[in-house]
């Protein structure tokens, strides 16, 4: 009978065969890189955003050499739409009152469409995405919510998604959740997500690797999409 390590090992491998990229059914989801999180001076501000940046640079330019499709995601707080993610959970995505204090806990205006500065829910500037390159915008954690991620994923036939992004106990677990089960197979970038708390990240890291993805670095994802462009 196998022993308990052979068996990870070998569901470990499984893993990593079954989610070894296809050409041309792949996609680069960059989930949240955005002002209003990463900006200082934003009161929702996740500075080890930051950290991740330039792996997440790294795998965009690999992937838009390798023709391999880049999809960005940001959120935004609409005032006609009263949901959970503004109250009470994050007061800082409604609109402040004139003259009135902004920052983490206050109304802030983050997030809202046409809010400049800090609060702009535009990607940052470093991710800026190209001309044609789509932007979906949510107005919730999952991604695929409302949205149409998952129709225009399927009208280019993707089924292997990279994912990268914030937060990863946030955003990208409700999106890497969705994404499982609607089948997507799922390779998260452990040094391409991030989070306020070091031992959530491990913690989040380890559900995703045991039970929702494969994961791997950025440099590994580099690698792998260069092979995949060279066997088109």
């Amino acid at each position: 009978m196998p022993t308990h390590e052979e068996l990870v090992a070998r569901k470990t491998e499984r893993i990593r065969e079954m989610h070894r990229l296809e050409p041309r059914r792949t996609a680069l989801l960059v989930i949240d890189m955005q002002h209003a999180f990463m900006d200082p001076g934003a009161s929702l501000a996740v500075p080890t955003a930051w950290d991740i940046l330039p792996n997440i640079q790294g795998l965009v330019a690999a992937c838009r050499k390798a023709c391999v499709p880049v999809v960005f995601t940001e959120f935004v707080s609409l005032p006609e739409i009263p949901t959970l993610r503004k109250d009470p959970f994050g007061p800082e995505h409604l609109a402040p009152a004139p003259g009135a204090p902004t920052g983490w806990g206050m109304p802030s205006g983050s997030c809202i469409p046409g809010s400049r500065g800090p609060e702009s829910p535009d990607t940052v500037d470093e991710l800026k995405p190209l001309p044609g390159e789509p932007v979906i915008r949510a107005t919730n954690l999952d991604k695929f919510h409302a949205t149409p991620l998952d129709t225009l994923l399927r009208s280019l036939d993707v089924r292997h998604l990279l994912v990268t992004g914030i937060l990863a106990d946030l955003c990208v677990m409700a999106t890497v959740f969705r994404a499982n089960t609607l089948e997507y197979r799922l390779t998260v970038i452990r040094d391409g997500i991030a989070t306020v708390w070091p031992d959530i990240l491990k913690a989040v890291l380890d559900i995703y690797e045991r039970k929702l993805a494969r994961v791997i670095t950025a440099k590994e994802a580099e690698a792998e999409i260069a092979g995949t462009a060279a066997a088109r």
